[in-house]
């Protein structure tokens, strides 16, 4: 056998999203704007969280950790992009890559894991309150959230392993603006057929087991809501899952245009690898402190201690 079939690239090309200058220009103010954003609105959510005790509740515990996965999504992604932009340098070492792919993954593994959690809670608030304190305990609580964290990096440590221990040679250029493993792969030299199935089903376990979870929860809410006799009990229910109900249909709907869509171009994964990746993280804080009337709460009392 070839000793030279198994000489690995040591680094990496990102093609990044564009060569003109005035896009560059553009995308990196959009880019630092976006992520101050991300930073301080999952910073404050995550503070007002951690001080205010009327805060103490699961639902508002996996928001917290949601945020700390959100600004460790962006974090793993976007101060990378920027240099790459200003730099002009779109080099990435091989390590560098594979820390990248490991760190995101686990990102967007937990909030997948962390919004079947979310949705089960709502369920267990809405269809059965009166067992609620009773099921959804502290203990109970703190366990699942660990859950969803060890679930992200054991799907992280499979798709990276097989994604890393492939032979790399000839072609380093990456047609993204950061390390992704199902286009990684493309340039693997060796057969790819064990880790594109490790991966699917590492897919399978992390995205679809969630989604039927969702499902199931969100259609035994409708039912209850529909059955609620009166106005205001359903639109405090609806208020209670609208703004968790958004953020699982912009995450899981642009992961699903990026990864299962058929025939995908490679501009149009980058596109929307910039709204799951880059603008999704902000978004999240911003919908659930907008439409939550505790966090504004929480909000109004950390101002009013800062003045006096």
């Amino acid at each position: 056998m070839n000793q030279n079939n198994f000489t690995r690239v040591t680094e990496f090309l990102l093609l990044g999203l564009s060569d003109d200058p005035q896009t560059l220009l553009l995308l990196i103010v959009l880019f630092l704007g976006v992520y101050l954003c991300t930073v301080l609105g999952s910073l404050l959510l995550i503070y007002l969280v951690i001080t205010d005790s009327l805060l103490h509740t699961p639902m508002y515990v996996f928001l917290c950790n949601l945020s700390v996965a959100d600004l460790w999504a962006s974090t793993t992604i976007v101060p990378q992009a920027i240099v790459h932009m200003l730099t002009r340098k779109n080099i990435i070492s091989f390590m560098g890559c594979a820390a990248q792919i490991f760190f995101s993954i686990i990102s967007g593994g937990t909030q997948c894991s962390l919004l079947a959690v979310m949705s089960y809670d709502r369920y267990l608030a809405i269809c059965d309150p009166m067992h609620y304190s009773l099921i959804m305990t502290g203990k109970v609580c703190t366990q699942l959230a660990l859950t969803c964290w060890v679930s992200g990096i054991v799907i992280s440590l499979v798709d990276t392993i097989f994604t890393i221990c492939l032979p790399y040679q000839g072609d380093n250029r990456i047609d993204h603006f950061f390390c992704d493993a199902p286009i990684l792969l493309t340039l693997a030299s060796g057969d790819i057929n064990e880790a594109e199935i490790a991966i699917f089903f590492m897919g399978v376990v992390i995205l679809l087991v969630p989604v039927a979870l969702i499902l199931i929860s969100y259609g035994s809410i409708i039912v209850i809501i529909i059955r609620m006799k009166t106005t205001s009990g359903r639109l405090k229910a609806f208020s209670t899952c609208g703004s968790h109900l958004i953020v699982v249909i912009l995450f899981y709907g642009t992961l699903i245009l990026a990864y299962m869509t058929p025939q995908s171009s490679r501009e149009q994964i980058k596109v929307v690898a910039i709204f799951y990746g880059v603008i999704n993280p902000m978004l999240n804080p911003i919908i659930y402190s907008l439409r939550n009337k505790d966090v504004m709460r929480a909000f109004r009392n950390a101002v009013n201690r800062m003045k006096s």
